[in-house]
């Protein structure tokens, strides 16, 4: 498969995954490639789901110095578990309620604080895997 034919998987992957986002929660506000301060410099989420308060206490701050409720990151060839693995950790502890990791075959995995768990607490209709096109 070429760079480009991964990159546009990885694309679609993040696009649909904020598409349900929107259906699902459309009371927040979903963003791609959203800027988080963290402990260890700022990283850049995937895809992330805000609620209006986090707007209104935040607005358009440039990185956001706290991570929005859902953080979601696609796993590419260039990033790996091992990295998702300190992503987590580092959105929990700026305030993430859920951190969620998109395989490159749509596979989803939802954390809260404490462990993995099995579905979505906010988006408990979210599904366990993103549809890629035939």
């Amino acid at each position: 498969m070429s760079p480009a034919t991964k990159t546009n998987k990885l694309s679609w992957l993040q696009g649909e995954i904020l598409n349900l986002l929107r259906q699902q929660l459309p009371n927040g506000r979903v963003l791609p490639k959203c800027s988080i301060q963290t402990s260890n410099g700022v990283k850049v989420a995937d895809a992330v789901w805000a609620s209006p308060e986090f707007f209104a206490r935040h607005g358009l701050a440039n990185p956001y110095p706290e991570a929005r409720e859902i953080v979601v990151e696609v796993l590419s060839p260039s990033n790996g578990l091992a990295e998702m693995e300190e992503k987590k950790e580092l959105y929990f502890a700026r305030g993430a309620r859920e951190f969620w990791v998109c395989g490159e075959d749509g596979g989803m995995l939802f954390y809260n604080n404490h462990a993995r768990i099995g579905r979505s607490a906010l988006a408990p209709d979210f599904p366990v895997r993103v549809e890629l096109p035939a």
